[in-house]
């Protein structure tokens, strides 16, 4: 009974050696794919000029409209018109948030 034992522990070790061998060995064989860029942001920039409520002067100004496709979250980028020889930076206001999944659930309805 010792040698049949023996026999059937040793085939047994042997091939859960094998297979782990082979679960070890996969990534070199064939390794994942890696990217390096991040991921793609989800702006949409509405195309033209829209009109932007500036709550500093409570009047309208000509800007760029950016919402997040995430989150919903809308921005406006006012124009500026620049006299010196910097750049202009544009500062964003946030307008308001879209609810998405409102729009979804009016959908199924």
């Amino acid at each position: 009974m010792t040698v049949r034992t023996d026999l059937y522990t040793k085939v047994t070790l042997t091939i859960i050696a094998l297979m782990l061998g082979t679960l070890a060995l996969q990534p070199a064989i064939n390794p994942v794919a890696v990217h390096a860029q991040a991921e793609a942001p989800s702006l949409y920039i509405e195309p033209g000029i829209t009109y932007i409520p500036n709550p500093d002067t409570r009047s309208e100004v000509p800007g760029k409209l950016v919402v997040d496709l995430k989150t919903g979250a809308a921005w406006g980028f006012p124009m500026i018109f620049n006299i010196m020889n910097k750049p202009p930076v544009s500062k964003p206001i946030y307008l308001g948030r879209y609810d998405f999944a409102a729009m979804e659930a009016a959908k199924m309805k």
